[in-house]
């Protein structure tokens, strides 16, 4: 998993096979997530959203 953290907003990216599916949320959220550089995450897909989990 990779990182580019903003002052507001920060998007979240992981790859899955060939692919990266990335999640932008706030920055509050991905510090309350506790999500860091290299971690595994599992994507939740639902309609346009994506959310990540640890």
């Amino acid at each position: 998993m990779a990182i580019k953290q903003g002052d507001v907003m920060s998007e979240v990216i992981t790859r899955v096979g060939d692919n990266e599916i990335t999640s932008v949320m706030t920055t509050d959220s991905l510090r309350e997530a506790g999500f860091q550089q290299g971690d595994t995450v599992t994507a939740l897909i639902k309609a346009v959203n994506v959310v990540m989990v640890k």
